[in-house]
């Protein structure tokens, strides 16, 4: 196995498919002959990462509404995205150029990591099997995909609550500030956040929108809605009893 086979754990069974998916179109410019390069290996390999991708947030995300899946998606498949992933295999080490692409920095060129990031899936994908090239990706982006939740909520945990919760129920979440304290010029604020008749969480902040979006952002990490029986159409009253304790 070369050093690249090593670092995704994948012995290729045909050479040459990984040998194009490393060759820049630049080759076949420079020295004008005809010459495979990794551009319709581009074109695969980037239909691959999109199923593994949306595939992986379907299954991850049960609360996200479409709109909010194909944001997250995005950010996986961006250039920037794919130029990181190939980054994290060294990929720019081997690919094939020519000499002008080579002079001008083409090794380390954000779209050409991605193109070969994407030409390398899609080589794996020919040699293999979807099921290899999905067990590969998402072991080679386990931390990027771990983290994506967080910097999802962060972005707009007003917004991700109200999705989370409208998805349970029509019922949207209301904010009321319950208290205020300090001098005028250090006020302090404290929101909680009221969800069919349970409070889910309480925030502070120096305005009544920071106060809420520390209460919508705590209110994720407890997900108390689970432990809400919400009324039924036949007993208004059922699970009364059941609501957990106001924090």
């Amino acid at each position: 196995m070369n050093p690249l086979e090593q670092r995704i754990q994948y012995k290729f069974r045909n050479p040459l498919l990984l040998a194009e998916a490393l060759t820049h179109p630049s080759l076949g410019y420079e020295t004008q002959r005809h010459h495979f390069d990794n551009q319709r290996l581009e074109f695969l390999g980037d239909a691959v990462l999109q199923l593994i991708f949306t595939e992986f947030l379907f299954d991850s995300y049960p609360e996200l509404p479409e709109g909010e899946l194909t944001k997250l998606r995005a950010r996986l498949v961006s250039r920037d995205g794919l130029r990181v992933n190939a980054e994290a295999l060294d990929l720019g080490k081997y690919l094939m150029l020519g000499r002008g692409e080579e002079a001008t920095g083409g090794r380390n060129r954000a779209s050409s990591l991605a193109d070969a990031y994407e030409a390398l899936i899609g080589a794996l994908y020919l040699d293999s099997d979807y099921v290899t090239v999905r067990r590969i990706v998402l072991t080679e982006t386990r931390d990027k995909l771990e983290d994506l939740s967080i910097e999802d909520t962060s972005a707009n945990p007003k917004g991700r609550l109200q999705e989370i919760l409208q998805a349970i129920t029509p019922v949207s979440p209301v904010y009321e500030v319950v208290e205020q304290f300090g001098p005028e010029h250090q006020k302090q604020f404290v929101s909680r956040i009221v969800w069919n008749g349970i409070e889910l969480a309480r925030g502070t902040g120096r305005s009544k929108k920071d106060a809420e979006v520390q209460a919508a952002r705590l209110a994720i990490e407890l997900r108390s809605w689970e432990t809400v029986v919400l009324p039924s159409a036949t007993g208004p009253d059922k699970g009364s009893n059941n609501s957990p304790n106001n924090l």
